[in-house]
């Protein structure tokens, strides 16, 4: 009966510091673990825009691009060879989407990343090159 009677003294006796040091203990644990989760779904996070904006360039190329979209430009202005339009959207999206799969695949998830933004930026290149030939 003694021991019970002293650990709750014990207990109670604890310093203000003490109360501190255990109350940021336990909200360094809170904010740990919810780095944690972030950090797991870094990925998610990076691919949350570039899905975004690869379904809009879609949508506005399919709009806005000729049926038709000459590619390789040759110095006298006349176009290698000739594409739809479902060709010069999706290839860019499908080869985006290609990168994003190897992102959550890859242990180095920046490259891939990097590239799927790149392949943002081709349909609009096309739309460039097409409007405003060399």
């Amino acid at each position: 009966m003694e021991n019970n009677v002293q650990t709750v003294q014990k207990k109670d006796e604890r310093t203000g510091w003490q109360k501190t040091k255990a109350v940021l203990k336990k909200i360094s644990d809170v904010i740990d673990i919810i780095l944690t989760v972030l950090y797991r779904l870094r990925k998610v996070f990076m691919a949350i825009p570039v899905v975004y904006v690869a379904i809009k360039l879609a949508q506005y190329n399919m709009e806005h691009l000729p049926s038709v979209v000459g590619i390789n430009m040759q110095s006298n202005g006349i176009f290698t060879e000739m594409i739809s339009r479902d060709v010069a959207v999706m290839g860019p999206l499908a080869v985006t989407g290609f990168c994003l799969i190897l992102m959550f695949f890859s242990r180095k998830a920046l490259y891939t990343w990097a590239i799927s933004i790149v392949t943002l930026v081709l349909p609009i290149l096309r739309l460039i090159s097409n409007r405003y030939p060399a």
